[in-house]
């Protein structure tokens, strides 16, 4: 047995210095690196998405099913992330931690925030227009192509308020993955980091950013080229863009009360 296997994990309280780490080399990573890693990170989560439509197409499957299963699936692209290495805008989310010690200033945060999400757009819509010229809509006799849609146009619909409260609460569960994962020392550590969080949030309907810079142009895309006419209504432009605000903001939120919450429990220098 290797000795990593047989060394205990780290404690909660060792954690929390492992983030601030992470999020110092984070905040001084040089741009263009930078977003090379967030354009693969936002292709990761794109393919995860791609795998969920899957469970999705086939109507058969009973509901429970259909939403556990597909989040297992999802978990490929968070753990292609923890595992290959890539730059995902809702994990960097606990930077805050970092901030509030004071190893790095809030303007290193936004220059990573802001140089990762569009990384992760443009990957995320790169695997978007690969998937079209793949035609993969035509798969299950064109369910596949419905499934997406019909994804897509529920994203769309949501209202604001939703869409920023499922946003809280989908990157609340990404995040604790991605907290839990500075404690992996295998593999198999980061995949069971990975998998139960990113389960629950796609089974409980929540909304992922990254993963929406996916699903909703490829639903839109698949829609345009004459799929999925039967869901009866349009993806609308206006659907999409208020999802992608509402629930990048939702995010935020989540992932930095996550860390705030983490760096008062075991960082803060309390008064003596």
């Amino acid at each position: 047995m290797s000795e990593s296997m047989m060394q205990p994990l780290p404690s909660p309280p060792d954690i929390e210095p492992r983030a601030e780490d992470a999020g110092e080399i984070k905040a001084r990573m040089p741009i263009g690196r930078m977003f090379v890693l967030a354009v693969l990170a936002g292709a990761f989560i794109a393919l995860g998405g791609s795998f969920m439509l899957v469970v999705r197409a086939d109507s058969s499957l009973p509901f429970a099913i259909t939403q556990v299963l597909g989040g297992f699936v999802f978990c490929l692209g968070l753990f292609l992330v923890f595992v290959a290495g890539a730059e995902l805008f809702t994990g960097n989310c606990l930077m805050a931690a970092g901030a509030l010690s004071g190893r790095y200033g809030w303007s290193r945060i936004a220059r990573n925030w802001l140089v990762v999400y569009a990384g992760n757009a443009v990957g995320a819509m790169a695997v978007a227009l690969l998937m079209m010229c793949c035609d993969a809509a035509s798969a299950a006799s064109g369910a596949f192509g419905a499934a997406a849609c019909s994804v897509a146009l529920s994203k769309a619909s949501l209202a604001p308020g939703v869409a920023f409260a499922r946003g809280i609460m989908c990157n609340i569960l990404v995040c604790l993955a991605v907290w839990m994962g500075f404690a992996a020392r295998t593999v198999v550590d980061k995949l069971a980091c990975a998998l139960l969080p990113v389960m629950a949030f796609v089974a409980l309907g929540f909304e992922h950013s990254i993963a929406n810079w996916f699903f909703l142009p490829y639903g839109y895309l698949v829609q345009a080229a004459g799929g999925a006419v039967e869901i009866g209504s349009a993806i609308s432009f206006g659907g999409i863009a208020s999802n992608l605000v509402f629930v990048t903001l939702g995010n935020i939120v989540g992932g930095v009360a996550i860390a705030a919450i983490y760096w008062f429990a075991y960082a803060r220098k309390e008064a003596r």
